[in-house]
């Protein structure tokens, strides 16, 4: 019996589990409201193009004109100060429906999607997007949503709300960097006996993997990570910034880490020719690049690709400095 509740549009499945609840969500949403199901229609027509760098890195570009209030979205204190809260439930649209994940979440479907299963899990409460003492969450979201890949843009890198705490999650399958982990090779360099620590090797951006089945040790490592980056930590930047990713299969989790040091290159402000209106984010991180304009999506080249990335990830000696924190 599907129950739903029409004060606070929370759709339930009495005995099911998350990831059944989240599929009738899916089906009810992109089939009765109208904005969802128009989007998730338009991604039948979004074009994509393939690269192959130094013949080993796997990196998508997806052209999809409806991410665009996501990638040019204004994060100063004063946009965001001007605008309602769209996270928030009292502001959802009349058609939004959730379903509830613990005491703390909602599941929600995201009406601007990437991926042809897109969910965006913001807290209840309007509290700023910090991933600090949340990891663990974001590791039971993973578990029980196992058809998905759940993952973090911290509040200068990529989230257009870092007023409400809040993941995303995408179907598997999606971003490269889930076979890269089966297929490229991997420098280990921590290990215990159900966890490791390793890192890509010549990847173009840098990313510690944890992957493990013990969720003690992998939030311990994390919260290491953590500390290692809170160096850069500053005003504007009150957490250290980062990209994260994590999955569950086979009873162990996969988490990339990816350490920021830009929110956007210099040519998503260019003007004219020169600007490519890129704003990372994780799934960008991920291998797979959102271009919501055509002629960027037409122009993105290899080096622009390189060049992106070494903008805003860390240089070769710091993320050395920090990989050495595992070592010790």
């Amino acid at each position: 019996m599907i129950i739903e509740r029409a004060m606070n549009k929370a759709i339930d499945l009495p005995g099911a589990d998350l990831q059944k609840k989240v599929d009738l969500l899916l089906q009810q949403q992109t089939r009765e409201w109208d904005l969802a199901h128009k989007n998730y229609m338009g991604l039948q027509k979004v074009r994509k193009r393939s690269f192959k760098l130094h013949d080993r890195v796997n990196i998508g570009v997806q052209f999809n004109p409806e991410r665009m209030t996501s990638s040019a979205a204004k994060v100063d204190p004063k946009s965001i100060s001007e605008r309602k809260c769209f996270l928030c439930a009292a502001n959802l649209p009349q058609q939004q429906k959730w379903v509830e994940f613990g005491d703390d979440y909602l599941v929600l479907v995201n009406p601007f999607p990437i991926f042809p299963r897109h969910l965006t899990i913001p807290h209840r409460e309007h509290i700023d997007q910090r991933i600090k003492g949340r990891f663990g969450d974001m590791l039971n979201l993973a578990r029980e949503l196992e058809d998905f890949v759940v993952f973090y843009n911290g509040p200068q890198c990529g989230a257009s709300a870092p007023d409400h705490f809040h993941f995303q999650a995408g179907n598997k399958g999606f971003m490269p960097v889930e076979k890269d982990f089966e297929n490229m090779s991997r420098v280990t360099i921590k290990g215990e006996e159900c966890c490791r620590v390793s890192v890509f090797k010549d990847y173009l951006r840098h990313c510690i993997i944890l992957d493990g089945s013990s969720k003690t040790i992998l939030t311990a490592w994390f919260e290491q990570a953590y500390m290692g980056m809170e160096g850069q930590m500053t005003a504007e930047n009150p957490e250290p910034m980062m990209n994260i990713l994590v999955s569950w299969e086979k009873g162990r989790w996969k988490v990339f880490i990816f350490p920021r040091k830009k929110h956007r290159p210099w040519q998503f402000f260019e003007e004219g020719e020169k600007q490519i209106l890129l704003s990372p984010a994780s799934v960008d991180l991920g291998g797979m690049l959102i271009t919501p304009r055509e002629e960027d999506f037409e122009k993105l080249g290899v080096s622009d690709i390189v060049d992106i990335f070494g903008q805003i990830t860390w240089k070769d000696e710091d993320f050395e400095k920090l990989i050495r924190l595992f070592k010790t």
